[in-house]
């Protein structure tokens, strides 16, 4: 697939072929009363049709919601009348428009798509090194979104949320820093976008390692932000907090059993 090292292809095989014996057991709990959070990176262009086929499959087993929907659901603290699903992608890549998008919209359905705003308009040429340095790996040279694209995105009803500014860890950076990191990248989205920006994704998201759960979610709502993602698998149901939003990663390409292991613990 593009995008995917050599040994990492290795590791999702490998992962694929444990998860497909697994999910034989496994089916999407069928009871009501959560929200669930699927997330993505990137839909290549070879993964057109397997996006398109999960979307139909989230739509079979639940109501695909807007993530202001989904928030003040969890906030409310009242009971979740259903099955809900909001779909979300972080990063800020240009397949998410060319590949994504037409999707979401040919079924019917909306996605928040957060950004890290330091990287958007950069161009593959003039900003190669710093692109290359985006991953750890220093291997993948991803095109980023331009703020046109995100003016057309909001435009056909999708959410633009903050990803921080420079994709940084937050438990790196010290309160004022952090705080910047915030601020700064919900201001740029509204005044680039025209749309008020409510909800935070915390890049990498893992509690403790990333971000440390006594502060960050708090500063994220003195920012002015509604909700706090991070990177942790389950489901959100009554007495959840919207400061500390579960999702689910996946890969546009896998299979339904992969979803169905997935969404059924």
């Amino acid at each position: 697939m593009a995008g995917e090292s050599a040994a990492q292809r290795v590791r999702n095989a490998a992962r694929a072929a444990a998860i497909a014996g697994l999910s034989t057991t496994r089916s999407p709990k069928r009871e009501t009363g959560w929200v669930r959070f699927p997330y993505y990176h990137h839909v290549f262009d070879d993964e057109r049709s397997g996006f398109e086929r999960q979307i139909r499959y989230f739509k079979n087993i639940g109501e695909i919601v807007g993530i202001d929907d989904a928030i003040d659901m969890i906030a409310s603290g009242a009971p979740i009348d259903g099955r809900y699903l909001c779909i979300t992608f972080d990063d800020g890549f240009k397949n998410w428009i060319e590949n994504a998008v037409p999707i979401l919209a040919s079924e019917g359905a909306v996605a928040a798509f957060f950004v890290a705003t330091g990287y958007i308009g950069t161009d593959l040429q003039r900003d190669r090194e710093r692109l290359l340095a985006f991953y750890d790996e220093g291997d993948r040279l991803m095109e980023f979104l331009t703020w046109e694209d995100c003016r057309t995105m909001t435009g056909a009803g999708m959410t633009i949320g903050s990803h921080s500014e420079g994709h940084v860890h937050l438990k790196d950076l010290s309160d004022a820093d952090a705080m910047a990191e915030l601020k700064r990248s919900r201001d740029v989205i509204e005044r680039e976008t025209g749309a008020p920006c409510r909800h935070f994704c915390c890049p990498f998201g893992r509690a403790g390692i990333d971000y440390d759960p006594a502060r960050h979610p708090g500063m994220a709502r003195d920012a002015g932000y509604a909700s706090f993602l991070t990177g942790h698998r389950g489901a959100n149901r009554k007495g959840a907090s919207p400061f500390d939003v579960r999702r689910d990663h996946f890969l546009a390409n896998w299979g339904n059993y992969q979803l169905r292991y997935f969404l059924g613990d």
